[in-house]
């Protein structure tokens, strides 16, 4: 199983976080919106940032930024071992075996298209096969058609079943000769199902399939630890994770990365550059061509830092007790449907109303300051899997609470008044 723990298994009845001493951590969420205090249940599409972090990153432009790796003085080797430091940070959250497996990106888009591109793209002919699954975000759906369409390669999907749970005899099924690569999301983000990796890549393994896993809505809900689940790529974004945007994460099998092409040319990814022939350095400096996002990934350091202290095991027993409680609570309501019922799940409740387009379900829960997500969550297949446009998606962090259910679920109320419920 993953080491993503499932709802079921968790730990509710343990010691509760200190939520109050947490929110008094988060500037953002002490403001009202249209007259009401803010309920910020947005967090699936990005968290909110606490000062740890956000004082990371000021202060590394106001003490001691500079451009890293080439400068002999002070201010830029400073900037260097803090930049290097949060790599090292990144790499014992992740139980990396070694800081060099580590790249910093963009975020989890940018990571999949560096896979696709430089590892997989190299190794299909026409008529192999790429795997996926119906439950992906389309950054883990359209680099994979377009490796497709320049190969000749096929695009397999694992089809999911009405819980909201993928259909893993036909997963079983799927897995041939032709399979060169599995590529599949820890948790879902349009329904918050927590897939059963750790089983999966056994299963992929036993066919020598590599496996990368989209975990940008994994981390910031439970431990990770890519040696435990054996994947061979992971990839993660800082701003789900309590972090700044513009930053992210490629965990890369140290052999791997070591025989994967340039990403991107340029500065910083070279060893040595002449008009006859560049050579390119180790990684993970091969795939950061150019000067990174310095601050952001020092402050993504502060946001690992953060979650660690809060403890992850907490975090996760937190937001399931809140899940259970809005499942129950949103549940309860005529005209109401929640879609996504998977036993294993991580933070994320989406819905739709009978009287109410998602839309205006979000528009209404505006003007009572929640903030939820509406839309197809860049998961388009997942609601035509499920017949419907969009849902409404409210998604947990470490600083809600049950008062916000509470919020939502009223102004879901107000929603059914308002639509003739």
């Amino acid at each position: 199983m993953s080491t993503v723990e499932p709802v079921r298994d968790r730990e509710r009845a343990g010691p509760p976080l200190d939520v109050a001493a947490l929110r008094a951590q988060f500037p953002v969420l002490h403001q009202q919106v249209n007259g009401y205090p803010l309920v910020y249940l947005d967090n699936a599409a990005s968290c909110q940032k606490p000062e740890a972090v956000i004082e990371a990153e000021a202060a590394c432009y106001r003490e001691y930024y500079a451009n890293i790796h080439r400068g002999v003085h002070a201010l830029s080797q400073r900037c260097t071992t803090a930049f290097e430091g949060a790599r090292e940070k990144v790499q014992r959250f992740l139980n990396a075996e070694r800081d060099g497996e580590i790249v910093f990106l963009r975020g989890t888009t940018e990571a999949i298209n560096l896979v696709a591109h430089s590892y997989v793209e190299p190794l299909l002919q026409p008529g192999d096969e790429i795997l996926i699954s119906y439950l992906e975000h389309h950054s883990n759906i359209v680099p994979w058609q377009m490796v497709c369409e320049r190969t000749g390669a096929e695009l397999r999907v694992i089809p999911v079943q009405d819980n909201g749970e993928l259909d893993l005899e036909a997963f079983q099924a799927l897995l041939s000769d032709r399979t060169r690569f599995l590529s599949v999301g820890h948790v879902s983000n349009a329904l918050g199902t927590v897939n059963p990796v750790r089983w999966m890549i056994e299963q992929a393994h036993a066919r020598d399939i590599p496996v990368l896993l989209d975990g940008a809505q994994a981390v910031p809900h439970g431990p990770v630890d890519v040696r435990e689940l054996d994947c061979d790529f992971y990839a993660f974004s800082g701003h789900k994770l309590y972090g700044p945007t513009g930053v992210g994460v490629l965990y890369g099998r140290h052999d791997l990365l070591k025989g994967m092409r340039p990403w991107q040319g340029g500065g910083d990814m070279i060893r040595t550059v002449s008009f006859e022939k560049t050579l390119y350095a180790e990684p993970p400096a091969r795939f950061e061509a150019g000067t990174p996002n310095i601050a952001g990934a020092i402050a993504l350091g502060a946001a690992v830092d953060w979650v660690q202290a809060v403890g992850l095991e907490a975090i996760a027993a937190h937001e399931a007790r809140l899940l259970d409680y809005a499942t129950e609570r949103l549940g309860a309501l005529e005209g109401v449907r929640l879609l996504g019922t998977a036993p294993d799940k991580a933070a994320v409740l989406s819905f739709v109303m009978d009287e109410a387009h998602p839309h205006d379900i979000g528009t209404i829960l505006d003007q009572q300051g929640v903030a939820i997500r509406t839309g197809h969550h860049c998961a388009e297949p997942v609601m035509k899997r499920f017949n419907v446009p969009a849902t409404a998606r409210a998604s947990f962090a470490a600083y809600n609470t049950e008062a916000e259910v509470d919020a939502l679920v009223e102004g879901v109320e107000k929603v059914r008044e308002l639509f003739g419920g």
